[in-house]
């Protein structure tokens, strides 16, 4: 339930796969725990009540690891809408067609979930709830819940805490479930499933538009509270990245991170190139999934051909302070060890690798990081010039 971990790479049809798979899996765990309690524990409510709690937060939690990675883990529409709304003037949020693409998907899921566990424990596939929940104390109790669940993703992925989100979100939610009213549906997809169970977590369809609208003004009002609490709705980290270019504070820099596996090769070269066309005028790191030793010779040659100095820059593993600040996080080949963060651009560059390469292979390497990172940059910089390109030095040929 990340407000945006997907990575570039993952195509809109696997994360809209996983988005509908992680919502009907999430009612299944809260619908099926919900009927086991229920069986188990028929004479008292409160002890049902625990269980499926308990039940549903582990659930959640395990599906924030495995989803995270490929969609987000939204598994929500209104922390898809959020991730929309905070990222719309910067580009780091969901795009129209990409929200267009998960909230279906997470409301066809939800269903099928609560159809799945239906027949898992021997009911009709579709009987529809006959729980009433209604009421303005209810309603009440689904704004808290729903407005305690997006700030709470929100804190976690602008303070840089973003591992914790399977134990924190699913902790929340099995909180909720007894500090709110409303047993914390906090989900208007997951509200729409589980008016398809006459069991235990059902709500009847006369029930749904009012929790949905609740939970849309939670929505509301925890945009409200994230932009007080957390201004920064570009998706950096609140702490800031001030530095001084030529003399002036500018906190306001966008910041690239550049990943790769050694960060002694692709990673450097981009690191370099982009420092040196966009003179100051944005932040740049780099780190690697496994750092070598050292810079590969090939590349500190290759750079220098060209009058570029990787001067100061060793390799250096990832940090959990890089991937929240930046605003753009490119990926060359490091695969899932790469950093994954909601919020960011993620651009993913086939580059081969220029390790124990000839040289004139490097250069051609080192060219097209060239060309991608002046094609990025007249993106991130449009109204700015770019600093002249590095021709190469007099050497060999190729």
């Amino acid at each position: 339930m990340l407000l945006r971990a997907a990575l570039l790479d993952r195509p809109l049809w696997r994360r809209v796969i996983a988005e509908g798979l992680g919502t009907g899996f999430l009612v299944t765990v809260v619908v099926g725990s919900g009927v086991a309690a229920q069986r188990l524990s028929p004479t008292d409510v409160g002890l049902e009540l625990l269980e499926n709690a308990i039940a549903t937060a582990a659930g959640l939690g395990v599906l924030i690891l495995v989803l995270g990675p490929i969609s987000g883990a939204h598994v929500n529409p209104v922390v898809s809408v959020l991730d929309w709304l905070l990222g719309r003037r910067t580009g780091t949020g969901l795009s129209p067609r990409e929200l267009g693409a998960y909230l279906p998907a997470q409301v066809a899921g939800a269903i099928a979930g609560a159809v799945l566990a239906n027949l898992m424990y021997g009911e009709a596939a579709v009987r529809w709830s006959t729980t009433s929940r209604a009421g303005a104390p209810l309603l009440l109790g689904e704004v808290v819940a729903t407005t305690g669940l997006l700030v709470l993703v929100v804190a976690l992925a602008r303070s840089g805490q973003i591992r914790a989100a399977p134990v924190a979100v699913g902790g929340y939610i099995g909180a909720a479930y007894f500090f709110t009213s409303s047993t914390s549906f906090a989900n208007p997809a997951v509200t729409v499933g589980r008016a398809f169970t006459d069991t235990f977590a059902g709500i009847a369809p006369s029930s749904v538009p009012g929790f949905v609208g609740a939970q849309l003004l939670g929505g509301g009002v925890a945009l409200g509270l994230v932009r007080a609490l957390y201004p920064d709705v570009s998706g950096r980290s609140p702490t800031p990245t001030t530095a001084i270019v030529k003399g002036q504070l500018a906190p306001d820099r966008p910041e690239i991170l550049v990943a790769c596996r050694q960060n002694a090769g692709r990673s450097v070269a981009a690191h370099v190139l982009l420092d040196h066309y966009a003179q100051g005028r944005l932040v740049v790191r780099s780190a690697g999934s496994t750092p070598a030793e050292e810079i590969h010779p090939e590349i500190r040659t290759v750079l220098g051909e060209r009058g570029l100095s990787t001067e100061g820059l060793i390799p250096k593993p990832f940090s959990d302070e890089m991937v929240p600040a930046a605003d753009v996080v490119i990926t060359m080949g490091c695969g899932e060890a790469c950093p994954v963060f909601p919020g960011k651009r993620y651009l993913d560059w086939e580059v081969p690798d220029p390790h124990g390469q000839p040289l004139a292979q490097v250069r051609r390497i080192v060219d097209d990081i060239d060309g991608r990172v002046r094609a990025l940059l007249a993106d991130l910089l449009p109204t700015e010039r770019l600093a002249e390109r590095p021709q190469r030095l007099a050497g060999p040929p190729g």
